[in-house]
């Protein structure tokens, strides 16, 4: 062979790149277990409802919304992220509860290149070591969930603690940043125990905990693992003794399950409530007409939130596919919604937003099933989030 090319390395002419058909979201979530309620075909609800409102298109394209069941398996999460990814065209995967999906999802969207909006999960390391430019976190996160109510119960005089753990990443977290926030107050952490997640009875758990004989015994589990054990709990007759059952990580869908008799007084923290606004009220209609007349969670809320400053930012930026430059467009912009108000999304990836205490009704207050919670507290911001210097976020400088 001879020639000027004769001996040169060959370069591979490049391809274009596939033309976008359209804006593709995928809602990745538990579409029919234990958090299926919280989360689930309502998250689907959202995604849909905020779509609808924006337009139906971003960047000059359709916005398509799917949805896959992760079904609580990492690996499953993972391999339906890898395929939406590289053969479907999703430029976006929203939701994710379960926190060790969340992570192990969060980290094919950078290997991708692509876009992860955690609206369900609550480790606070989505936020911190494990931050990521191509993720951001709307839901509360265990430092928030643990913090707000772990010091109001010690400063009303809960000052011994004992845990009932669901053994999982989220609720290691939420134990560890609850056992922190308890000390730093003054009170003590007398024990825990852990459980596997779908426990049914927990019958062995709280005799330890009674035994413990601690004022205060924490539930470090959510959805059906909380039900179950505050049931079964309120059956051992825990209160009766003089022990207080706290629930760290609590949602509408919850009390609405066990009952306003079961729940009533209890403390609960959140960022939303459909009752609250003019706003939140309007959205909850929406919702409910297409949700068997179901209001939404916070989760739910925070999906219509995460997909609205998602496509503000894609139309923005006329390109969908650039998962980092539409991470970073969205820190960027302030955030407006009807639902949430106005926030800001921090370097760290975390979104703020306003974090509310409420107290559950009791039976007499309420004048309907989902008229649960009463306002007692609007928490300062600063209190609310944990600081941005203390995750370890290698993203901040």
């Amino acid at each position: 062979m001879s020639g000027l090319g004769a001996g040169l390395p060959q370069i591979a002419q490049s391809q274009p790149a596939p033309r976008r058909e359209a804006v593709r979201i995928g809602i990745m979530s538990d579409l029919s277990g234990s958090f299926a309620d919280v989360a689930g075909p309502g998250s689907v609800v959202a995604a849909q409802l905020a779509a609808e409102d924006f337009g139906g298109r971003a960047a000059r394209l359709p916005v398509q919304i799917l949805s896959g069941d992760h079904q609580n398996r990492a690996d499953t999460g993972s391999a339906i992220a890898r395929r939406w990814f590289d053969t479907e065209g999703v430029d976006a995967i929203v939701d994710l509860p379960n926190s060790a999906v969340a992570l192990a999802v969060g980290e094919v969207a950078r290997n991708a290149n692509r876009v992860a909006l955690v609206t369900a999960a609550v480790a606070s390391r989505l936020t911190g070591d494990l931050c990521s430019p191509n993720l951001i976190h709307y839901s509360l996160d265990t430092w928030s969930m643990s913090n707000v109510p772990s010091r109001a119960l010690v400063q009303q005089g809960g000052t011994s603690w004992f845990y009932v753990t669901a053994d999982y990443a989220f609720g290691h977290d939420l134990e560890k940043q609850s056992s922190e926030a308890v000390t730093l107050a003054g009170g003590r952490v007398l024990g825990s125990v852990r459980h596997p997640l779908g426990t049914t009875d927990f019958s062995s758990v709280l005799l330890q905990a009674q035994a413990s004989r601690a004022s205060v015994v924490a539930l470090a589990n959510s959805q059906a693992d909380f039900i179950n054990s505050m049931k079964q709990a309120s059956e051992f007759g825990l209160v009766r003794r003089g022990q207080r059952v706290v629930g760290l990580a609590v949602y509408i869908s919850d009390i609405v399950s066990l009952g306003l008799e079961t729940t009533q007084g209890a403390i609960v923290v959140g960022n939303f409530y459909w009752d609250l606004t003019d706003g939140t009220r309007g959205f909850a209609r929406r919702f409910a007409e297409r949700s068997g007349g179901r209001m939404p969670t916070d989760l739910q809320a925070n999906v219509y939130a995460a997909v609205t400053h998602y496509l503000k930012a894609v139309e923005a930026l006329g390109n969908s596919t650039d998962g980092r430059a539409v991470v970073a467009r969205m820190k960027a912009t302030p955030t407006e919604d009807a639902v949430f108000g106005s926030g800001q999304i921090r370097a760290d990836g975390r979104r703020i937003s306003p974090v509310y205490v409420f107290q559950v009704k009791a039976p007499a207050a309420s004048t309907g099933r989902y008229d649960v919670y009463r306002l007692i507290r609007d928490v300062p911001l600063e209190e609310a989030y944990r600081p941005i210097a203390q995750g370890g976020c290698p993203l901040v400088q």
